[in-house]
């Protein structure tokens, strides 16, 4: 009998590891549920690799130059939101926190899209919107760079519409502390896109 449980304790771990392997954990899973719309751009598609302007020079990418893709979204709930915030996450870091690449939070609810390189020193965000220290350690966008070797690590776009105005956060919170914060305000709606990149 002992010989049979421990036959189905090991049988057990490899179907939940050979499940993780080809259906990667989704981060968001475990967030309450919200209503889901659209988010596109004119730079990545779902599913897509990344394109060299949104590898990241900062971290000696070669033809990356740290350039956050345009992003425009529609279908949310107008009467209800107050405002978005738009974030970028890498789930496959080897970091076991992952790695947050932008946050970008009070963004005025009537704005709905950011131009190509947003998320710049130069770019162009609305009145009212701030951007976090990402996980590199800069205010703005940090472009895709995964160890070599490493396989494709996924680059999850999410735009995020909340019932407030303004979040009680500052530009010196942690990216994990602003979602907490999401989490605590009550997202309204979500629009994901994903795009990945290895080497």
């Amino acid at each position: 009998h002992h010989t049979t449980s421990h036959h189905t304790t090991s049988h057990r771990q490899n179907t939940q590891q050979h499940k993780s392997a080809t259906m990667p954990f989704d981060p968001y899973s475990v967030l309450p549920d919200a209503p889901t719309f659209q988010v596109t751009s004119t730079d990545i598609k779902e599913g897509g690799t990344m394109p060299p302007p949104q590898l990241s020079k900062a971290f000696g990418v070669e033809g990356g130059e740290d350039c956050s893709p345009s992003l425009e979204w529609s279908g949310f709930d107008a009467d209800e939101t107050k405002s978005f915030v738009v974030t970028c996450y890498d789930p496959d870091a080897p970091t076991v926190s992952g790695f947050w690449h932008w946050i970008v939070y009070n963004i005025p609810a009537s704005c709905t899209s950011l131009p190509t390189n947003a998320g710049s020193e130069a770019g162009k965000l609305p009145d009212g919107a701030k951007m976090l220290k990402n996980d590199a350690g800069f205010a703005g966008f940090c472009g895709a760079a995964p160890p070599p070797g490493h396989g494709d690590h996924r680059y999850i776009f999410c735009v995020s519409a909340l019932p407030v105005e303004t979040l009680p956060i500052d530009e010196n919170t942690s990216p994990s502390v602003c979602n907490f914060q999401m989490f605590g305000a009550g997202v309204i709606g979500r629009a994901k896109l994903t795009a990945t990149y290895g080497r």
